[in-house]
């Protein structure tokens, strides 16, 4: 994994509209931003969002993030993680 010193450097800031972007470690703080990092991806950008996300984490840490976050992640992009991922689809709702 490498080094990052503000997570905003490689996701959009908007999607961390409520905290400091330059303050999230990218380990202490995996559960904010694997979530957020997909809150608002689409079929048509998912492969690039998803792919940010895998220079940072292994693909076990993104979906058990994804799979027990508070975070408003829709089935839809659990769907999409499933199938990239080959295993079992799992849903929020």
């Amino acid at each position: 994994m490498k080094r990052v010193d503000n997570i905003a450097n490689i996701f959009p800031k908007e999607l961390f509209w409520d905290v400091n972007p330059s303050q999230l470690n990218v380990q202490e703080d995996k559960d904010l931003i694997i979530p957020r990092a997909l809150y608002a991806t689409t079929e048509s950008t998912f492969a690039e969002d998803i792919s940010r996300l895998e220079r940072l984490y292994k693909r076990t840490e993104i979906v058990n993030e994804l799979k027990y976050t508070k975070e408003r992640i829709s089935n839809k992009v659990c769907t999409m993680v499933a199938q990239r991922y080959h295993i079992k689809h799992f849903s929020r709702y």
